[in-house]
Formats: C-alpha cells, structure tokens, sequence
C-alpha cells in the first residue's frame, strides 16, 4: 500500500504540474495547500489505518 500512495501522490503532483504549465489551470500550489493539507493527514491516516501487518497482530 506504501508503494501505491507514493506512486499516486508522484502522479497526481506531475499531473497538476503539466496542467499549470500548459495554462489548463491557474491555481497557486501554495493556495492549494493552504487549503486541502487537512485532506493529506486524513489520507495518511486511512493508509496507515489499512497497512496489515504492525506490531501486535
């Protein structure tokens, strides 16, 4: 699951990266941030939520 998130988060980054640079989008990575970063703690959550195998099982 670890290796999935990070290849997802790799894609989506460049995604809006080309968008931006190709004028598709004209939204500010900080703005976004400043906006969504809760979103990225709930995600980091569920995927440590659903990663089998920790201490203790």
């Amino acid at each position: 699951m670890k290796g999935n998130v990070a290849a997802i988060v790799l894609i989506v980054l460049g995604v809006f990266f080309l968008l931006t640079n190709l004028g598709l989008i004209s939204i500010s990575l900080r703005e976004l941030l400043r906006v969504w970063w809760p979103v990225a703690l709930i995600a980091v959550g569920v995927a440590l939520f659903f990663t089998p195998g920790g201490k203790g099982r």
